[in-house]
């Protein structure tokens, strides 16, 4: 006889493991990729694709979003993207005949769009890296101010913890 204990674990075990076979049964692949070009090509179809220090390369369709930092984004013709095409410090270009049904933020790149592209949602860019740059690094210039000026405090008080000198002089 199980006790209620363990057919309460073997009912929560149970489900885990088909909700994970369910995540696992996922037909479009995510793609995540490190200083790798990511290409898909025509006839393929990928979920999520997100790229750090390399650039995405579509012919395809993507189920889902486009994201790359420090890379470009290329949308080829007939390429369809289901979601966001996002582009941190790199440049996006969309070819004839592209269709994103989501927003295009091209933030510290260009975003070179042919007349053909067709784009669902919003499209937002900031072109200007210098200002990019500035906008990230001001928060760490703030937090190295209030290091130092931590530092220079506790030089200051362990100054003036010295031993005091005695008020008769040397004989």
């Amino acid at each position: 006889m199980i006790g209620r204990a363990s057919r309460h674990f073997l009912t929560h075990l149970f489900v885990v493991l088909v909700l994970a076979t369910l995540m696992w049964g996922k037909g479009n692949p995510d793609i995540t990729q490190f200083g790798h070009d990511i290409r898909v090509e025509p006839g393929q179809k990928v979920g999520d694709v997100t790229c750090f220090n390399c650039s995405i390369y579509v012919r395809g369709e993507a189920t889902s979003d486009l994201t790359a930092f420090h890379g470009d984004i290329f949308v080829g013709e007939n390429a369809v993207v289901a979601g966001d095409v996002t582009d941190f410090l790199g440049d996006a270009r969309l070819a004839n005949g592209a269709k994103i049904s989501g927003d295009v933020t091209v933030f510290g790149g260009m975003l070179h769009r042919q007349p053909g592209a067709m784009v669902s949602g919003d499209v937002t860019t900031f072109e200007n890296k210098f200002l990019v740059f500035l906008m990230l690094l001001s928060p760490l210039v703030v937090v190295a101010a209030i290091v130092a000026l931590i530092v220079w405090l506790v030089r200051r008080n362990r100054r003036r913890t010295g031993v005091p000198v005695a008020s008769g002089g040397l004989r």
